[in-house]
């Protein structure tokens, strides 16, 4: 896989759509169904030629470009956006330290795929062998993600489902991350630039 800033912000940007729509979903119990695919279908692309092509097109990450380039950090919504960030790097960290952990996420995944010639991703079936997924290997990793959102929402199935399988989506883009190259010091040092390529990327998808 190519290392370099577009790819960097691609992927950054899978991350940034993935606990976006964790964030629509726990507020209004639902989200863009098409950025919800486009995540959903990250977590089951794993032989790739290229970075984009673990999305579909750029297009299919507006919402994330979006998020990157004008929510972290500057808005009271952008510091929650940016506690999920934080808490999905970690956690991608230990995944990537633990073998066996990985290991077992490969095997669900492989699983995962074979079932998608039964249901559509979007099935509710599928969400919650994704979001299984995540519960069995990533959350017993570290501490759980506190997600914050309306009540009456995030007691329902469905919704907690979704953001489970969402968060999976998250961590998929973190290892992406790593693989492309991204580092610490990118994100502290290089995310003026990872805001312009992101806007360019807007500008034509």
């Amino acid at each position: 896989m190519a290392q370099t800033l577009y790819d960097r912000t691609i992927a950054f940007a899978g991350i940034c759509q993935a606990v976006k729509l964790v964030q629509q979903t726990a507020r209004d119990g639902t989200c863009d169904r098409d950025a919800l695919e486009a995540c959903l279908n990250s977590i089951v692309v794993t032989d790739p030629s290229n970075t984009i092509e673990i999305f579909g097109c750029e297009s299919n990450l507006r919402i994330g470009l979006e998020t990157l380039s004008a929510e972290i950090d500057s808005t009271p919504s952008g510091n929650e956006i940016t506690r999920y960030l934080v808490s999905v790097m970690a956690l991608e960290r230990k995944l990537s330290s633990r073998r066996d952990s990985m290991a077992q996420l490969g095997d669900r995944i492989d699983t995962a795929k074979r079932q998608i010639d039964h249901f559509e991703l979007l099935d509710d079936q599928m969400v919650s062998n994704l979001a299984n997924i995540y519960l069995d290997i990533i959350s017993p990793l570290g501490p759980r993600i506190q997600v914050t959102g309306t009540p009456a929402h995030l007691q329902q199935q469905n919704v907690q489902h979704k953001v489970r399988a969402l968060l999976l989506a998250a961590v998929r883009g973190a290892v992406l991350w790593r693989q492309v190259g991204g580092k610490r010091r990118h994100l502290i040092f290089g995310r003026k630039q990872m805001v312009e390529q992101a806007k360019i990327l807007l500008a034509r998808s």
